[in-house]
């Protein structure tokens, strides 16, 4: 095994990951086809080429270790990104962001600004007061749990923001990968050809001329080398293949991240601010409805006692003025006097007049009652 080996490496950027949040959203490049993308990163520089060039012809396929670990490398930084990916598709739970904005509209929606209804006149100036400490307390309470569910909001969006950096890294990084591993296919598949087409040649050749058995062994051991080496190459073409797969895999993360960073600033920014206006309008109109309840009713309860004070004053006024013109003794009084006067005479004289007719009655009953007894007293002497 040689001594000194190796290996294509490119300096990648290590992704800057940061936890203070950001204020703009990352806006992604449109990729309108991502493999053609990727394909064209396949055309390299004439350095890049002269690099394959070179590590090609320090290839040696008969040491087993080269072709055992050949673009190990490359495979190891393509399954590891292809792990982080997917660990940020698994644990992204977007689904959380968009429970919350829901919850966030029950609550506003549960809000009534309307007050209740008030009954009577003095109720007014009692309810009017208890209903907009009621309506202010609702308000309260409501944006308690607004400012709660923003703050975790605000949480969700950091993280989403600074996801979407981290995946712009991810993205390009990804990209140096495609490429380093295209540079070891392509330094392996010319190594290959050119091996085959000279060294196995020989080999085979000696071993049909020599007629030797460890000549026969090993073009065929150089043979099996060739074609593992093959395989080994349609590893990393495999590998290269994901590694293209990967990248609408970040983009679709990506896309999503935004698409929810976007909609938690749309809440955060228009909507609950717009929320938060129109309950101080509601809020100062219910104060205005309050006071012009409150006037009404005293201008209502004003013009009552009003109209029945002066019904008072002219019923009192009529009254003194009536009984002011009466005097002491109404004539109909006097009438009615002299009627019964009249009335009393006419009755004592009436019942004379029977007593008098009564007792000459009597008295001609008497003379009839002695005349009777005297006859019959005569009678009895006989």
């Amino acid at each position: 095994m040689p001594e000194n080996k190796e290996t294509i490496t490119l300096e990648l950027g290590v992704p800057e990951l940061t936890v203070e949040p950001t204020t703009e959203i990352v806006e992604i490049p449109e990729q309108k086809d991502i493999t053609a993308h990727y394909l064209e990163n396949t055309k390299l520089t004439e350095a890049e080429q002269k690099m394959v060039d070179d590590f090609s012809e320090k290839i040696d396929l008969n040491d087993s270790g080269i072709v055992l670990q050949y673009g190990s490398a490359a495979q190891k930084k393509i399954a590891d990104f292809s792990d982080n990916a997917l660990e940020g598709v698994r644990t992204k739970d977007l689904g959380e962001v968009g429970n919350m904005i829901t919850d966030l509209v029950a609550e506003l929606k549960g809000f009534n600004i309307e007050p209740e209804e008030k009954k009577g006149f003095f109720s007014i100036f009692k309810k009017a007061g208890s209903g907009i400490a009621k309506l202010k307390t609702k308000y309260d309470k409501a944006e308690v749990n607004v400012d709660r569910i923003t703050g975790v909001l605000e949480d969700h969006q950091n993280q989403l923001l600074t996801d979407i950096v981290m995946l712009d890294k991810m993205y390009e990084n990804n990209l140096s990968y495609f490429k380093e591993l295209t540079m070891y296919i392509l330094a392996g598949k010319k190594k290959l050809e050119q091996e085959r087409a000279t060294t196995l040649i020989e080999l085979e050749e000696k071993a049909k001329t020599s007629g030797l058995a460890e000549d026969a062994q090993a073009a065929n051991d150089f043979a099996n080398l060739c074609d593992r080496f093959e395989k080994k190459l349609h590893d990393l073409e495999m590998t290269r293949t994901i590694s293209i797969q990967m990248a609408p895999q970040i983009r679709l993360i990506q896309n999503g991240d935004t698409l929810m960073a976007e909609k938690i600033q749309s809440t955060i920014n228009n909507t609950i601010p717009l929320w938060k206006n129109q309950m101080v309008l509601a809020l100062g109109l219910a104060h205005s409805k309050a006071a012009v309840e409150a006037q009404r009713e005293v201008s209502d309860l004003t013009n009552e006692l009003l109209k029945k004070n002066a019904e008072a004053l002219k019923t009192g006024t009529v009254a003194i003025a009536e009984e002011s013109e009466r005097s002491i003794v109404d004539i109909e009084t006097v009438r009615y006097t002299n009627e019964q006067l009249i009335s009393t005479l006419d009755e004592v004289l009436r019942i004379a007049d029977e007593g008098r007719a009564k007792r000459l009655a009597a008295e001609n009953e008497m003379i009839m009652i002695e005349n009777e007894l005297k006859t019959k007293l005569l009678d009895i002497r006989k």
